[in-house]
């Protein structure tokens, strides 16, 4: 059955979960998260689908997408044993494609975007090679209309000055200062659990995909336009 949209019965369970974070709540209540579960496994199949007649992606389906609904509170000041959330991720055909598809549905706070998030250092390394020797195709693709209307701008963490082996007065200081990039949509409750739900996030998808083509194509070569998949 294809899904388009989350339901405000889904919501309704994260927002009491929100309320009632604790082991007994959770398991009396266990009925209404498997449905819930259910339902987002419906939908992120359909994305899922439909974002393949588009991508090359690896994932198999949308339940090998989610991530636990279990914190690991081990080493956390927060011992809520619960994320109030249902989130995932669709991971592109390696090594010739880079970049990752991620979704996060919660009330008031439903994301759907992707990036690089803590890159290998040795990839992080090679963007900013790539970047120093010509940043314009990354520019192109951030100052663009589309990418402005869908996301705003580039996120992710930064080093405060320079990173290491760079001037802090090359032209491309504040792309090199990235240390993970990523970009994010936000919807609100009313889109998400609209039946149009679907093609606003495979459209949202859609949009970050010349982000994902730009920096498979410094992953994938060396400065001299050399590919690296053969080595």
């Amino acid at each position: 059955m294809e899904r388009t949209n989350i339901l405000r019965s889904t919501f309704s369970f994260l927002s009491d979960l929100s309320e009632h974070n604790e082991r007994d709540w959770f398991n009396e209540n266990k009925h209404i998260y498997l449905e819930a579960h259910k339902h987002v496994i419906e939908f992120a199949d359909s994305l899922l689908d439909a974002l393949k007649q588009h991508d090359e992606i690896s994932t198999i389906s949308g339940k090998k997408s989610l991530m636990r609904i279990y914190r690991d509170v081990r080493f956390s000041k927060d011992k809520s044993p619960y994320k109030a959330r249902f989130a995932g991720s669709f991971v592109r055909v390696k090594p010739q494609l880079r970049g990752g598809y991620f979704f996060s549905f919660k009330p008031g706070e439903t994301i759907i975007g992707g990036g690089f998030y803590n890159p290998d250092p040795k990839d992080l390394k090679l963007i900013r090679d790539h970047l120093a020797q010509d940043d314009s195709p990354l520019r192109k693709v951030i100052n663009s209309a589309s990418f402005k209307k869908h996301f705003g701008e580039l996120e992710g963490d930064r080093v405060k000055t320079a990173p290491k082996g760079f001037d802090k007065e090359h032209p491309s200081i504040d792309l090199l200062k990235y240390k993970s990039m990523y970009t994010f949509r936000s919807f609100s409750d009313a889109e998400v659990h609209d039946p149009a739900f679907l093609e606003s996030a495979l459209d949202t998808f859609l949009a970050i995909r010349p982000f994902f083509d730009v920096m498979t194509d410094f992953l994938t070569t060396d400065l001299n336009g050399i590919s690296l998949l053969d080595e």
